[in-house]
């Protein structure tokens, strides 16, 4: 990975036009962010995806263009990014304050 902004993202995408079963879109979409080589990890409402911002970004954008040459005339995706310049926190990280604050 490059020594550039790392960044948090949370990713939403949705294929318009599609019918009501978007699976395979998803599918595919894990699949770029697997062989983007990012951590990633898929939730019910989405993806949270770790590492550099410029490959995030381009995986995010990859994702869109598969998507539509998939045969979905429009997306519409939901996407919320955090990063931090005082210290390298990882999603794990985030996840394991929480569960400490839990056992308190």
């Amino acid at each position: 990975m490059e020594n550039g902004m790392k960044v948090h993202a949370d990713l939403c995408l949705i294929p318009i036009g599609v019918g009501v079963s978007v699976g395979t879109y998803v599918a595919e979409c894990q699949r770029i962010l697997r062989e983007a080589g990012l951590s990633h990890r898929m939730h019910a409402y989405g993806t949270n995806i770790e590492g550099d911002w410029d490959q995030v970004m381009a995986a995010i954008k990859r994702c869109h263009e598969r998507v539509h040459e998939m045969g979905a005339p429009r997306i519409t995706t939901s996407l919320k990014l955090g990063t931090r310049t005082d210290r390298e926190q990882s999603l794990e990280d985030k996840l394991d304050s929480v569960r400490a604050q839990l056992d308190q």
